[in-house]
């Protein structure tokens, strides 16, 4: 086990390495002048030389890039041109709404979609089953910042019982932070919800025809005992695979929640640098979506080792 999470620790850095360059390279390709392009064509010609200097454009590329790595490793992440504070800064204010709401929403999906799939499962053509199909079919075909929406007009408008919008912030208390994350974490975990029931629903019908759980079965075990004991901690394998590969649309759909319910978090400040042409802040935020993405598969392979000893031999 030892040596799957150092093998993985290695793969992990290797990843974030290569992210990092793509990132940059990307920027460096894109055509036109970062400085005009930040600060508009209208900019003056000085205006626009300071700016060049200020973000280290009049030095080789290999060296912006060491210079940002090497930032990185440090705890810098430069300096906002829009904002004008450090990006650090920016990415911990915003990081105390998006982390939160991300792991509402996650243990709303995990909450909804594993009692759902394994009852579907366990109640095959039944009424429940139906139900559950119908549920999955309507959470795929409905986007989040569209649930968001009906959620605002339905709960806020009409039943006033949530906030339409805003973060009150953790100084106000847990309960109205939660209160006002609750509809936008709902919203963003429906649709993966949906998807993450019918996995769970078609991995616990495939080890429900196993023959070790028909074995249990002529022994004699009842019906919720094998499956408590034997389906669903086989059927958790595969669910685990999906649930971390949805942990990124979870951190992704976080940016449109978050403009729907205007949080200010760190997908709405995505979002506001992209239109404000903050080069700077762009690049940052997306190496951090990365790697969250990056940790959080991390840890899957090491969950999925954990329930999986195969794994751990073939290590």
């Amino acid at each position: 086990m030892l040596r799957l999470v150092i093998t993985r620790l290695v793969s992990l850095a290797v990843t974030l390495l290569f992210v990092s360059l793509a990132i940059f390279l990307i920027l460096e390709v894109l055509p036109g002048d970062p400085a005009a392009i930040m600060l508009g064509t209208a900019a003056r010609e000085d205006t626009l030389a300071a700016l060049r200097q200020e973000l280290g454009l009049d030095q080789p590329a290999l060296l912006r890039y060491l210079q940002w790595i090497g930032g990185i490793f440090q705890g810098d992440l430069g300096t906002s041109i829009t904002y004008k504070m450090p990006v650090s800064t920016l990415v911990a204010e915003r990081m105390n709404v998006t982390l939160p709401l991300s792991l509402l929403a996650i243990l709303i999906s995990t909450a909804l979609a594993l009692p759902l799939g394994v009852a579907a499962a366990a109640r095959r053509d039944g009424p429940v089953d139906r139900a559950v199909l119908v549920f999955s079919q309507l959470g795929v075909a409905v986007p989040n910042f569209w649930i968001g929406l009906l959620f605002i007009l339905f709960f806020s408008t009409w039943l006033g019982w949530f906030p339409a919008g805003g973060f009150p912030g953790w100084n106000a208390g847990v309960g109205p932070a939660l209160q006002a994350l609750l509809l936008p974490a709902v919203a963003l975990a429906l649709p993966q919800a949906a998807v993450l029931t019918r996995v769970t629903r078609s991995a616990t019908l495939e080890v429900i025809g196993a023959d070790f759980v028909r074995t249990a079965r002529a022994k004699g075990v009842d019906k919720s005992a094998t499956l408590r004991r034997h389906v669903v901690p086989n059927a958790l394998i595969p669910v685990t695979t999906i649930l971390g590969l949805q942990l990124s649309f979870f951190f992704g759909g976080a940016i449109l929640v978050e403009n729907v319910f205007n949080l200010p978090g760190l997908g709405r400040l995505a979002y506001q640098a992209l239109n404000q042409r903050d080069l700077v802040v762009i690049k940052d935020i997306v190496l951090i979506f990365s790697g969250l993405v990056i940790v959080v598969n991390f840890l899957v392979d090491i969950g999925y080792a954990i329930l999986d000893p195969r794994l751990r031999s073939r290590a």
